[in-house]
């Protein structure tokens, strides 16, 4: 590089060129000056002054040829992993200007750290959610428990003390009435005391759990405090409290966001959350029950109750009926994220108030529970209300039957014979009501009730069940004629005592179609019981029919629109719903088919009130209707209204006052007698078969012992002549080591049946 000084003075003029060699970094080009000229720079002393340095160190350097001089090789490897710094960093200038850019750093972090604070990252927010969520911890769910329990133990007390309060004013006189309160009072008092022992243990186990945590979570920040302050003094407590407060802010370090903070538009019953006013307005706009602009009043906050179901007393705004919540049943189960099933709503009082029960599990998916018929020590009283089964709330559901009719339908598994048995079962068990029962399934579900029956039909033969249906109308006219001749309009509980024909029938029809629908009857039954249902109601006559589909091909429209009791099943489709409870039911949100498979002998039930209720019917197992049966057999029996049995077939035989009669009856005897001997011996033995053992067969000399001892001297001729047998069924068979000849017992019956026409 040249450099031409601009000053033309001869005496310090001087030409100077400086070319680097290609090694030395630290030679650099610098433009001579004239000394006269310097006072003139605009430059600063200090510069020209490095600058001679400088060039006084160039012009002492040798000079070498830039294209001939010596090279130097560089090995790369030599610098291993080490950073490439600059030695102008390890100057005092380079290390002052590394100080600065290390202050002017941690003044921004500052800034950054104070400005941080105020958001949801700052220490002091972080300290708040550890402390939050420390202390959430510490207390747990264990008082959901401890509420649950004291609200279970809240209401046993109250039914104890009204229990207690029925049984000190009973009277006395009323002696029956008044042990059954007493012993009422005591298991109510028995029940309240245990649920006032469990919330006491809930208490306790929530106390104990909620120490123990609270040791784990508040024992270590006291320890640092108090520890510090004893070895240190204040300044150990402050050390204590620091290293609190950075545990809190690290348990808390983590804000909530949006997944995991759950707002109310989020919130959902079906996943355990509570039950609030904002969720309830959210679940009500998301049904189109209200506008996005209204919201519900709450008249009763919502409550858990013991069975872990929410329920709520809402006033929806104003010109919205009730009638517009209950048929949006099925949205408001989506909006809570539940079954349709679970929920419920229902009017209270007034139109535009409802209240709604949700349950927590779908309900009656739980094995049925034992009615109150097993607990009667007395008769019953079929005057007074029938005990149903509970409600979807637990709440036992009674109905009257006096001056009604009643009709039970649905899908065939949905458990109408069950449901039946606990009407069947209430009207058994008071010995004043006479029961005329109709099966027409054939299948022997009615069949235990015969022996309490006057009348029973028991073969699906629509032409007896017509005969007894002409009876039934005779028995209203002889009820009316008696009725009109003691100058009363209708039959009630102290004229049925008085008078033995005015007690109370109850005539049940099981499948009800397969009479309806006969060709030759059906039509005629139809009107016999159009005539019974509507008139004789104020005669004491109760009706009560059951079939799987009673829509107008089944049951004409003018019979079932009179009977007032109707009971819905589970259904396959809502106009199926529609044929039990009316038309127009499923419309305003009253359908058997949102009734889930599980739910057994469930059905919405329309007996009394203005909208059906779902109900399930008391479940009693066949031992338990056995127990029933037995009793209501004992107390007819002691009341003189149990009919009187029929006739076995050896009785049959006597009453015809025939010889020959008389001596199959004495067979029949016999073949009846041995059987019991022998299943006796193989009891006896062992054997399993004890129970179906049957004899078919008896030697000829069996026969006539049988008879000698019976009073019958027949000879074995006679016996021959009277019993006609083939040469096959005179074949010997082996008995007790011989091999006799002998009388099969279906030889013997059919000659009882060609001569007389009777049948075993």
């Amino acid at each position: 590089m040249t450099e031409q000084p601009t000053n033309q003075t001869p005496d310090q003029g001087t030409n100077v060129s400086y070319l680097p060699t290609a090694w030395d970094w630290r030679k650099v080009d610098v433009p001579t000056v004239a000394d006269d000229q310097a006072a003139a720079a605009p430059a600063d002393p200090a510069v020209l002054d490095s600058a001679r340095q400088v060039l006084a160190d160039a012009a002492a350097a040798p000079t070498t040829d830039p294209t001939t001089g010596p090279t130097k090789d560089v090995d790369l490897d030599a610098f291993d992993d080490a950073p490439l710094i600059p030695a102008w960093m390890r100057t005092p200038e380079g290390w002052a200007a590394r100080s600065g850019v290390a202050y002017r750093a941690r003044r921004r972090a500052f800034r950054r750290w104070v400005r941080r604070q105020k958001t949801t990252r700052g220490h002091a927010a972080q300290f708040r959610r550890g402390t939050r969520r420390s202390h959430d911890w510490v207390v747990g769910f264990e008082g959901v428990r401890v509420q649950s329990a004291a609200h279970a133990a809240h209401i046993a007390t109250r039914e104890a003390r009204a229990a207690a309060r029925a049984a000190r004013f009973t009277s006395p006189l009323m002696r029956s009435k008044k042990e059954l309160a007493v012993k009422a009072s005591e298991r109510a008092t028995k029940v309240a005391e245990e649920a006032v022992m469990l919330h006491k243990k809930a208490k306790k186990d929530r106390n104990n759990v909620r120490n123990l945590r609270a040791s784990v979570v508040y024992g270590p920040p006291l320890a640092a405090i108090g520890g510090g302050y004893v070895a240190t003094g204040w300044l150990g407590a402050a050390a204590g409290a620091l290293a609190t407060f950075a545990g809190g802010a690290f348990v808390g370090r983590t804000p909530y966001t949006e997944e995991t903070d759950w707002s109310a538009d989020w919130r959902s019953l079906g996943d355990g959350d509570a039950m609030t006013a904002p969720m309830l307005d959210a679940a009500f706009r998301a049904a189109k029950v209200i506008a996005a602009e209204e919201s519900l009043r709450v008249v009763r906050m919502p409550m858990l109750d013991a069975r872990g179901a929410w329920s709520a007393v809402l006033d929806l705004p104003p010109g919205i009926p009730a009638k517009k919540a209950i048929r949006a049943g099925a949205e408001l189960a989506a909006a809570f994220g539940v079954e349709e099933a679970q929920v419920s709503v229902s009017k209270q009082g007034r139109s535009g108030r409802i209240e709604l029960y949700v349950s927590r599990d779908l309900p009656f998916t739980e094995k049925g529970a034992t009615g109150p018929l097993l607990a009667l020590e007395a008769a019953a009283n079929f005057w007074g209300r029938i005990s149903i089964g509970p409600d979807v709330r637990g709440l036992a559901i009674s109905i009257s039957v006096v001056e009604r009719s009643g009709l039970i339908g649905g899908e065939p598994g949905a458990g109408k014979s069950a449901s039946g048995n606990v009407i069947l079962l209430a009207a058994a068990l008071d010995p004043r009501v006479i029961l005329w029962l109709a099966d027409g399934k054939g299948g022997g579900d009615l069949e235990p009730f015969e022996p309490l029956c006057e009348c029973f039909e028991g073969d699906a033969d629509p032409e007896a069940f017509h005969a007894m249906l002409l009876d039934a109308v005779a028995d209203m006219k002889a009820r009316y004629a008696l009725l009109k001749k003691l100058g009363k309009r209708k039959v009630t509980e102290e004229l049925a005592d008085r008078y033995p024909l005015l007690r109370q029938k109850l005539l049940w029809v099981d499948e009800l179609m397969f009479y309806t629908t006969d060709e030759e009857y059906g039509k005629k039954i139809t009107k016999l019981l159009r005539n019974l249902v509507s008139r004789g109601r104020a005669a004491g006559i109760i009706t009560f029919c059951a079939t799987q589909k009673p829509g107008s091909d089944v049951v004409d429209t003018s019979l079932r629109d009179l009977l007032s009791i109707r009971w819905a099943l589970r259904c396959t489709t809502p106009e199926a719903s529609d044929t039990i409870l009316g038309k127009g039911a499923a419309a305003s949100g009253y359908s058997a088919k949102s009734i889930e498979s599980e739910m057994r002998g469930a059905g919405l039930l329309w007996a009394e009130g203005t909208n059906p209720t779902l109900v399930r019917a008391d479940y009693y197992t066949d031992d338990q209707v056995t127990t029933l049966l037995e009793r209501a057999t004992a107390w007819r029996r002691a009341a003189g209204t149990l009919p009187d049995a029929p006739l076995s077939l050896a009785d049959q035989l006597r009453a015809k006052g025939d010889d020959d009669a008389a001596i199959l009856a004495a067979l029949v005897d016999a073949y009846s007698g041995r059987e019991s001997d022998a299943r006796a011996k193989a009891a006896a033995a062992g054997r399993p078969d004890a129970e179906t053992l049957t004899v078919d067969w008896l030697p000829g000399s069996v026969l006539l012992d049988d008879l000698r001892a019976a009073g019958r001297e027949v000879t074995a001729e006679r016996l021959g002549a009277l019993v006609v047998r083939t040469d096959q069924e005179k074949a010997k068979r082996v008995w007790e080591g011989s091999r006799p000849s002998g009388y099969p017992l279906a030889r013997v019956l059919a000659t009882i049946a060609d001569r007389y026409g009777l049948t075993a």
